[in-house]
């Protein structure tokens, strides 16, 4: 009986917890295991992914590797530690929620910029996900091990996401997502005259070669994942324009990676750039005009305006529009009005 006990806490002690999984793309050239991860693990120095291997937690396609060891195209490369991870551990929080509609089944969220949706390395707390726990009992997980979360935006997107409330919800809407029968339209700010009144983008979205942290468009299949974004110009001001864009696929900065993809950056995306002068005039007063609308909107100026969707349960077409966020308005004010003033100057 002993033996059996001490058999069991031997177990216990050898479970290991998955921290990170990441497959090498297709594309992806020979490369240390410790440098494959220091392009993809936010905050992670190079001193404890060698610790790590070190201490046999870092595994490619299921066997313990050294910090040497050459990364190859579909290495599967996972690190796994004997405790698991804080975003696993889902602390319930009592931060309101801008709940816009609820049912039995289902829960319509109008996101604040600058909430995080589910924690993560860095974010183990004060996420959309904390208050979902704290708001509401048993929501079913998704594949991801995440409560109700069916899909999600960007911490500096603010806008419209669905959550389900039961498990048959959850399986309908992830279908409906994947099948792209979801209508998910943003309206977003970006450098630029867009000289087209409508367009469609289409590219293949994987890891930038050179900055993983940044996502990237592709012609070659093998580096990413299909992505198509229509847009069409809502209102031009010379230097920006105001574009609504309309995603046939979901994939992770689509948007941002795709405007930029064809000159058009989102107006102060610090991540892709957007955060400098990328058009108009070298005069101090411009320059002073752009810094006074990054101060207005402190991120970049994307909204998730319109989420429609079939009713797993009822099977009614619902369709949920979103106001444009006060300090996005106030931005494109201020761009309009220089605009307006701009054309005057000119007659």
């Amino acid at each position: 009986m002993q033996e059996n006990v001490n058999e069991m806490f031997d177990d216990f002690e050898e479970e290991l917890y998955e921290h990170f999984r990441f497959e090498a793309g297709k594309g992806q050239a020979p490369l240390r295991v410790d440098k494959f991860l220091m392009n993809l693990v936010e905050n992670a120095t190079r001193n404890k992914i060698q610790q790590a291997a070190s201490n046999g937690n870092i595994f490619v396609n299921d066997i313990p590797v050294k910090s040497n060891h050459k990364v190859k195209a579909l290495d599967v490369v996972r690190v796994l530690m004997k405790q698991p991870p804080f975003e696993n551990i889902i602390i319930p929080e009592n931060i309101p929620l801008n709940i816009v509609y609820e049912d039995d089944s289902l829960l319509i969220v109008n996101k604040e910029p600058g909430l995080v949706v589910h924690p993560g390395h860095g974010n183990y707390t004060g996420t959309l996900v904390n208050a979902l726990a704290y708001h509401f009992d048993n929501l079913p997980l998704n594949s991801s091990e995440r409560p109700g979360l069916v899909h999600r935006i960007d911490k500096d997107t603010s806008g419209l996401l669905v959550v389900a409330k039961t498990e048959w919800t959850m399986t309908e809407l992830q279908r409906q997502f994947a099948e792209k029968t979801t209508e998910r339209e943003y309206v977003a700010l970006v450098w630029g005259n867009v000289v087209e009144d409508q367009g469609t983008i289409e590219s293949y979205i994987g890891r930038h070669v050179k900055d993983r942290m940044q996502m990237a468009a592709f012609d070659e299949e093998e580096k990413g994942k299909w992505a198509v974004t229509h847009y069409k110009v809502l209102e031009r001001f010379g230097y920006v324009t105001l574009v609504s864009c309309r995603l046939e696929t979901g994939r992770t900065h689509q948007i941002r990676v795709h405007m930029k993809h064809i000159g058009h950056t989102l107006f102060n995306d610090e991540r892709y750039g957007g955060n400098l002068i990328l058009k108009g005039t070298t005069f101090t007063k411009y320059k002073q005009f752009v810094e006074n609308c990054f101060q207005l909107l402190p991120r970049q100026a994307l909204h998730a305006k319109t989420l429609g969707f079939e009713h797993p349960v009822t099977k009614e077409y619902m369709r949920f529009d979103s106001e444009v966020p006060q300090d996005m308005v106030a931005c494109i004010e201020k761009w309009r009005t220089y605009a307006q003033n701009s054309a005057l100057e000119l007659e």
